[in-house]
């Protein structure tokens, strides 16, 4: 877990993408800093175990199921955790889907699931928990985003790559929109999740070309949910350990 705390207590955090890597480390660290947490996934048995492992820890938690590409699941899964927690603060869309294909024989499907998971989803969960923040007063959101994609540095994944770059632009552009509501909209470009592999390069804090803890995002949506980031809105926050660097 991140090695600082913020106070959350009475908000509520909505995660897609709880089940594993970001969404799950987020859905963890945001409860034992004192909001409730709708853990939500596409895998039910996922969400379940997050919600599980939040209970044991003391937090607060209900797992949902929910396929964010499909509008109507979006929507019931917004409504479930309004049912359940009265409001929304955090939305944190971390729900992805990775096909490594080269682009000459990626096929319509897997370019299209990856598209409408990772960019119409995310859309899909934005505009419509936009509108719960903007009537309750305002919010935070937060979208998790591959710094692997953002920066091609990955050999195949066209459609990975092209979602990645459009929450980019989907995100500054839905901060400029959303900042009269008081909602504040920002995006994590997490590095890919392995420390076990060697690594030839050492960057200049110390840290290896390997990877990052899915705990290391975490840190980071802490303080993009917290008031100390109340004048922070349309950033994309690196968080890779430093390969963007090389």
């Amino acid at each position: 877990m991140p090695q600082f705390s913020v106070d959350l207590k009475s908000q509520t955090a909505l995660i897609a993408g709880a089940g594993a890597g970001c969404g799950r480390a987020i859905a963890l660290a945001l409860a034992l800093n004192g909001a409730n947490v709708a853990a939500a996934d596409l895998n039910i048995e996922r969400a379940e175990a997050t919600a599980e492992e939040i209970a044991r820890l003391g937090g607060v938690a209900i797992a949902l199921h929910a396929d964010v590409a499909n509008r109507f699941q979006a929507a019931n899964m917004i409504e479930g955790t309004r049912d359940a927690f009265g409001g929304i603060q955090i939305l944190v869309n971390a729900a992805r889907a990775f096909r490594a294909e080269p682009m000459l024989k990626i096929d319509e499907w897997d370019w299209r699931r990856q598209i409408e998971v990772n960019l119409t989803g995310a859309f899909f969960c934005m505009q419509l928990v936009g509108r719960v923040m903007a009537a309750e007063g305002g919010g935070s959101i937060i979208n998790i985003v591959s710094a692997d994609a953002l920066s091609s540095r990955i050999p195949e994944g066209i459609g990975y790559v092209t979602g990645g770059a459009g929450i980019v632009g989907m995100t500054r552009q839905a901060a400029r929109e959303l900042a009269a509501h008081n909602v504040r909209v920002n995006a994590i470009a997490a590095g890919k999740h392995s420390r076990s592999e060697p690594a030839a390069d050492v960057l200049p804090a110390g840290q290896h070309a390997a990877g990052i803890a899915p705990e290391d995002a975490a840190g980071a949506a802490l303080f993009l949910s917290s008031d100390a980031a109340k004048s922070v809105t349309g950033q994309v926050i690196i968080v890779d350990g430093g390969p963007s660097l090389l």
